[in-house]
């Protein structure tokens, strides 16, 4: 998307190194990717629960919710959802930058949009978080009732039944959610998280010199 040629970057005294250093924790995004149905929501409202009881700062970012405000005037067209995406991205960079631990849930149903957000963030910011679980069953959940409409024609353009999912080839996470419960999840969840968002050792909030080193 074309921009102004008179728009400059202004950069900030404070850098994330310093976020991170007050926060006492390392800034990641967490990408929680499958149908609708899987479980996506579910697991990162609840890692983000854990993470609040152990003093960590973490946000979800969730499809739905998104789509109340900053994406209200997007439709579902193959354009619109890659601008969802696009702006969801640039809105977990801001978190990222602030230091937050980010949790996004959303179908993002290309590889190329997800691999445009790992891309934006950077790839050691990000983790693919494939949330796996067969269509039928989603369908048997159909917690939101949007499989029924979808079946029904009333939603064209449905992923999973209109329109296509491609599965991660080879996802930094994968979490099969026919096969294992939701603390079973947590606790993979938990294990992967814990070394990608921990510092190792502990630097004066403001020291620009060792800040730097985080």
């Amino acid at each position: 998307m074309p921009h102004s040629d008179h728009i400059h970057y202004s950069p900030s005294r404070v850098t994330r190194h310093m976020r991170q250093a007050l926060l006492r924790q390392r800034a990641h995004l967490f990408w929680f990717t499958g149908l609708s149905g899987a479980g996506k929501s579910t697991l990162a409202n609840a890692l983000q629960v854990v993470l609040h009881e152990q003093g960590r700062l973490a946000y979800v970012l969730d499809g739905d919710n998104v789509r109340h405000g900053l994406c209200r005037d997007l439709g579902f067209s193959p354009e619109d959802r890659a601008e969802n995406i696009r702006r969801i991205g640039e809105m977990c960079n801001l978190f990222l930058d602030a230091g937050v631990i980010c949790l996004a849930a959303f179908i993002s149903p290309s590889a190329s949009v997800r691999e445009t957000v790992r891309d934006l963030v950077g790839p050691d910011r990000f983790s693919e978080i494939y949330v796996r679980c067969p269509l039928a069953v989603c369908e048997q959940r159909d917690v939101k009732g949007n499989y029924k409409k979808a079946r029904a024609g009333k939603i064209p353009g449905y992923t999973g039944v209109s329109s296509p999912y491609e599965e991660p080839g080879n996802p930094d996470l994968l979490l099969d959610t026919q096969s294992l419960d939701r603390e079973q999840c947590l606790t993979l969840l938990l294990e992967y998280a814990r070394p990608l968002i921990s510092i190792a050792r502990e630097i004066p909030v403001g020291d620009y010199e060792q800040s730097a080193e985080i």
